[in-house]
């Protein structure tokens, strides 16, 4: 749960953000009415408080003083206006506040409640600026210190590239067009094309007059490009929408790796990486496992216990098979059956499930629902197809089923 301290004294206003809130069970607002309001709740419990959203304008703090005293606080300050003045604009991101949303319309105060979810994500992300300008490097990192990313700077190319080597969880490069050593363009071609770094955003930066530049920049490999100088919204604008079309990205390979109930590999993931798996045990010649498993009861449970528990059987499977077998490729396959490539030997693949039937049968998934159990069948041999490997364990499944449930059949 996350503490937003509101300042805001327009009704409507306090209408529409108590109506967004209601719908963030994470953000838990307090409102102030007024400076001195603020005041009060800040001197007393100013640690308690995430962020805070401010209204420029209230009647006894007509000149944004809500702004400063939320800013000597040190708390990541969004500040809502009814009125714009680019001026105004500006001098409130150079002194820190994480950005300046006009009273528009409700997109405007959900654009605000992504700022907020944004603070939570952007302390996890890492942010190289490589820039040779001690006072533009200064700028840019004065820019975006208030989203709390966190923030490396690099001076010239080849600290720049060292530093992306030893370091490959940085999420964002800003880098100028010309520094000395390895040049912006020369370090984009070598991340993208040599070093393959492909999940890397780079955002590149020139005061080249030259239109033609940017679509260079990004031809090489960059994600986007800006101008010296720029203001610090644009700057802001341009990292957090490369941020958010790289999460949406990462959101629909999530959905299409993997089964949105378990979590585990679906069908298409499991084959792909099963494929890559037998490739490199054929290289070794190297036997694998493979086993089917398969829930029991489970158009009972559905039926008699109703579908919310037929998912929690599966979720609660999902994870005690994932916690027994971390080293294996798994997969839900469909419905309520599961596949498994190991490179354990056919006899301590069997013991291994039969201990997770144990501990399966003492979980708890839904209240008066029979104990968790399942059947398996295993195939231990060459590195062949892998249609062949699970058609060898399907047949081994099917055996275990015909005999009575809650077993596993192994070659």
């Amino acid at each position: 749960m996350r503490n937003i301290l509101v300042i805001e004294d327009s009704p409507l206003v306090l209408k529409i953000l108590e109506h967004l809130f209601r719908q963030e069970p994470d953000l838990q607002p307090l409102f102030c009415a007024s400076l001195a309001e603020a005041e009060v709740m800040l001197e007393t419990s100013a640690e308690l408080f995430f962020a805070a959203i401010v209204d420029l304008h209230l009647p006894d703090a007509p000149h944004g003083e809500s702004v400063d005293l939320v800013m000597r606080y040190r708390l990541p300050c969004i500040v809502l206006s009814g009125s714009y003045n680019e001026q105004r604009r500006d001098e409130l991101l150079l002194k820190g506040v994480v950005d300046y949303v006009l009273k528009e319309s409700q997109h405007s105060y959900e654009y605000a409640f992504r700022l907020l979810h944004r603070l939570e994500s952007n302390s996890q992300v890492k942010i190289l600026i490589a820039e040779d300008s001690d006072a533009t490097r200064h700028y840019i990192r004065h820019v975006l210190a208030p989203h709390r990313f966190q923030l490396i700077d690099a001076c010239d190319g080849d600290e720049t590239l060292r530093i992306l080597q030893q370091q490959p969880d940085i999420d964002l490069l800003v880098v100028d067009h010309s520094m000395p050593g390895l040049s912006g363009f020369e370090l984009v071609k070598l991340l993208r094309q040599q070093m393959k770094r492909n999940e890397l955003i780079i955002i590149g930066l020139s005061a080249d007059a030259k239109g033609s530049l940017n679509a260079k920049f990004i031809k090489h490999g960059a994600d986007d490009f800006l101008r010296k100088p720029f203001c610090p919204e644009e700057l802001n604008c341009r990292v957090i929408s490369t941020l958010e079309r790289r999460d949406l990205m990462r959101a629909l390979k999530q959905a299409a790796q993997f089964d949105a109930l378990t979590g585990l590999n679906n069908r298409r993931a499991f084959y792909e990486h099963g494929l890559e798996q037998i490739r490199r045990a054929q290289r070794g010649n190297q036997p694998l496992s493979v086993a089917m498993l398969d829930l029991d009861l489970f158009k009972r449970i559905n039926d008699e216990h109703g579908h919310a528990s037929g998912d929690s059987a599966l979720v609660v499977f999902a994870r005690a098979l994932a916690a027994a077998f971390p080293d294996a490729l798994l997969g839900r396959l469909g419905g309520e059956e599961f596949a498994l490539l190991s490179a354990l030997d056919g006899a301590a693949l069997a013991a291994a499930l039969d201990q997770l039937r144990r501990t399966c049968a003492g979980l708890h998934y839904a209240t008066g629902a029979p104990p968790l159990s399942f059947s398996a069948g295993i195939h231990h041999g060459a590195a062949e197809d892998l249609e062949s490997l699970l058609h060898q364990a399907d047949l081994r499944l099917y055996q275990a089923k015909r005999r009575g449930r809650g077993l596993s059949i192994w070659q």
